[in-house]
């Protein structure tokens, strides 16, 4: 009886503490902590942009290289132009000995190679290396070509083991471009020591802005971060009228491992311009007067139980015992046991218990026969505990559906919006960058089949599909659509058609996993054997898609067709299948990108069943393969998520109305199961008993207050069942004949 009491008045107090501690730190000044988060996250994204990009060209430059078809008579002038013709983006290259470290031959703008000991390069991957001196900074891409050994003319017999030789391929290329995101945003990209490489602004914002104090600060930071992967932050600058500086820093280092990047010391450092806020919010008065109602609440049930049931409960059980000692014992003694009268205490179940007592007290005296008990009977204490979950729920459900709502369209702040549209940009800018790489890799692999044989042109494919872990299959059309040459996987497609051109498509539009594809022709060569086929396409893995997706606080990320059909998402789907919710759809429609045109990222707050959503949406189309698609990016991140005070706010106040609420239910639960329905079993039981019922034997079920006032029960049953039992054997009626103990009693 006493743990139900004790528990509920213990956790409904534990609630009221969690909501001073959860409410009470909530306040709105100055720049909301979401905001310094969206900014460190922007930061990330693009750090991770830029660490994609040269990631990629310094595969190139390795696999360019690996796949050179050296010779023992090739000459470095011709192995250097042949390994930089098709890249447009080199600044200058050299090629080195290797064993001596001699340069062989340059092209382009001179190398700056102070500091190049190609002799001593380490035997694996070589990472690129960061030039800021004399100029404009550079990466260094370096990679290995290795010859066959070159035969001496001098001796008949060559020797099978003699070593290989190896010159070391060195490209200079400028630092990849950093863009800027938002109204007013600008960003950079700083060495270790803090001196900026690079500035993008964006719109309005000034470059004189963006370089400040922020950029040794950001320096700092990530020299304190002990070269951790993936490390970032956020920073505050100055203030300027009503806006303030906000900026974030991420390390341009791999976040899987030892990577290409890790050894550059790069940093990327975003900022700009947001409006601070003015008016000061502060629920910690709403938590003390929330804590204290329920406080309040507690205690009144918690006195309101003790009095009404757990006391005269106890009393009960007292004058229980005193009865069955009474119908137990001699005479004399059970006299006087039986003198006293059982004081009704209470009501409902525990009232109807002691009425019947003191008819059983009568009935052992030979004072009265048996008493009949109405059949209507007023409210027990079932109607007590449905009372208390009333009365929690006047706390509970104003704190879940009414108090501390956040308004849709003013909760987020404008900035945190921007945040996200922002993001929602970048996220696109690399899917199109995947994207793109895919099919510039593709036609690569095209340029280099005409002129070769069947044989040669399935090993090169083959290659490819090994070098290119996004493509799943790799087939070649003739002019007719049918599949001539064919590695990999089995192709996806549905749609038969033979393009112009080159570019990326969807090859079905129906089917389990939709098939997103590059393409590129395959030209004839004067002179040369006509290739296999005239298109070849590259099936990209949807997988691969999917993985590039997910961002840290960026919600849920979708990539949808031109009719808003869902191609590749961070989160499960059904392939084409429309977006979640029809703002989303409309969200994605008014970024007005038909194919071809450039369209617009729009960004808007949609309330869901579970809250306010801050949702973006951008067209994938601006330029390059995929200009002429129309997809779109869309995302969705719960504001709840969110560092928010007006959401956090409402969903701390929700979630304190309903721990309070479910907290009590069970604990009157729990009461109504172990002490309110036994006590309505026991009530009707003992009015059978004192209504005459002798053949009806009470097992006590708990070991309890109530399984004692049971048992109790059954010893007056048997002292009545004996007396009438003499009774009927011809003895006078009078005063029950004394009850030895039995084992139910014991």
């Amino acid at each position: 009886m006493r743990p139900p009491i004790a528990s509920l008045v213990a956790l409904l107090l534990v609630v009221a503490a969690l909501t001073v501690i959860g409410l009470g730190g909530l306040h709105t000044a100055g720049i909301p902590q979401a905001v310094l988060d969206g900014e460190q996250q922007i930061a990330a994204d693009t750090a991770q942009s830029m660490r994609t990009a040269i990631d990629a060209e310094a595969s190139t430059v390795r696999r360019t290289a690996g796949a050179y078809p050296a010779t023992s008579t090739s000459t470095p002038v011709t192995a250097l132009k042949a390994l930089t013709a098709a890249r447009k983006t080199i600044l200058g290259s050299a090629l080195l000995d290797r064993s001596t470290g001699k340069l062989l031959a340059a092209g382009g703008r001179t190398v700056p190679l102070a500091g190049t000991d190609a002799a001593r390069t380490a035997s694996g991957a070589i990472p690129p290396r960061l030039v800021t001196s004399g100029g404009a900074p550079q990466l260094l891409y370096f990679a290995r070509v290795t010859l066959p050994a070159q035969d001496d003319p001098d001796q008949d017999y060559q020797d099978p083991n003699r070593p290989e030789r190896q010159w070391l391929l060195v490209v200079s290329q400028a630092l990849p471009s950093v863009a800027a995101y938002g109204d007013g945003g600008a960003a950079e990209v700083l060495d270790a020591s803090g001196a900026v490489l690079a500035t993008a602004v964006h719109d309005n914002a000034s470059p004189g802005a963006a370089i400040s104090r922020l950029s040794a600060a950001a320096a700092r930071a990530a020299h304190s971060s002990g070269g951790d992967a993936d490390a970032s932050g956020n920073l505050l600058g100055a203030t300027t009228g009503s806006r303030r500086t906000v900026a974030g820093w991420a390390q341009v280092a791999s976040t899987t491992g030892p990577g290409d990047t890790d050894d550059l010391g790069l940093v990327v450092l975003t900022s700009r311009a947001v409006p601070a806020t003015t008016t000061t919010v502060d629920y910690s008065p709403f938590a003390l007067k929330a804590a204290g109602a329920l406080v309040g609440v507690a205690v009144l049930l918690g006195l309101a139980l003790y009095f009404s049931v757990q006391r005269p409960l106890l009393r009960l059980y007292l004058s229980a015992g005193r009865l069955a000692r009474g119908a137990t014992q001699d005479w004399p003694t059970a006299s006087a046991e039986l003198s006293r009268p059982v004081p009704v205490h209470g009501f409902g179940e525990l009232a109807r218990i002691g009425r019947a007592l003191d008819s059983l007290r009568r009935q052992l005296l030979g004072e009265s026969g048996p008493q009949e008990f109405p059949a209507r009977r007023g409210p027990g204490y079932r109607a007590l505990a449905v009372l208390g979950v009333v009365v929690l729920g006047c706390w509970a459900v104003p704190m879940i559906f009414l108090l501390n709502r956040a308004d849709t369209v003013t909760a987020v702040p404008a900035a945190v919006l921007a945040d996200q549209q922002a993001r929602t940009e970048i996220a696109t800018n690399r899917i199109r960058q995947s994207l793109d790489q895919s099919y510039n890799d593709l036609s690569a692999t095209a340029a280099s089949l005409p002129g070769r044989s069947r044989a040669a042109q399935i090993e090169a494919l083959r290659h490819s599909l090994a070098d290119h872990g996004q493509y799943r299959s790799l087939y070649l059309l003739d002019r007719s659509g049918g599949i001539t040459l064919r590695v990999g996987g089995t192709p996806l497609r549905t749609l038969v058609h033979v393009p112009q051109g080159g570019g990326i498509t969807t090859v079905n539009t129906s089917g389990r996993i939709p098939a997103i594809a590059a393409y590129a022709q395959v030209r004839a060569v004067k002179g040369k054997a006509t290739p296999a086929g005239v298109v070849l396409f590259g099936e990209i893995d949807v997988k691969a898609l999917n993985s590039i997706l997910p961002r840290p606080k960026l919600g849920s990320v979708w990539v949808t067709d031109s009719n808003e059909k869902v191609l590749a998402a961070s989160v499960g789907y059904q392939a084409f299948q429309s977006l979640p919710s029809p703002g989303l759809t409309r969200l994605a429609r008014s970024t007005q990108s038909a194919p071809g045109t450039a369209g617009t990222a729009t960004s808007a707050v949609h309330l869901t069943s579970s809250g306010p959503s801050v949702d973006a949406a951008a067209p994938l189309a601006q330029s390059g393969p995929t200009a002429r698609l129309g997809w779109h990016v869309v995302t969705a991140e719960p504001a709840a998520a969110l560092q928010i005070p007006a959401v956090q706010a409402e969903q701390r106040t929700m979630l304190a109305g309903i721990l309070g609420l479910a907290m009590g239910v069970a604990c009157l639960g729990w009461l109504h199961v172990v002490v309110i329905r036994p006590l309505r079993a026991v009530a009707v039981l003992g009015e059978r008993l004192a209504g005459g019922d002798r053949r009806t034997v009470l097992h006590p079920v708990n070991h309890d207050e109530i399984g004692s006032v049971t048992r109790s029960l059954e010893l007056i049953r048997q002292a009545l069942a004996e007396r009438d039992r003499a009774a009927r054997s011809g003895h006078a009626a009078g005063p029950v004949r004394p009850l030895r103990e039995n084992t139910l009693q014991r």
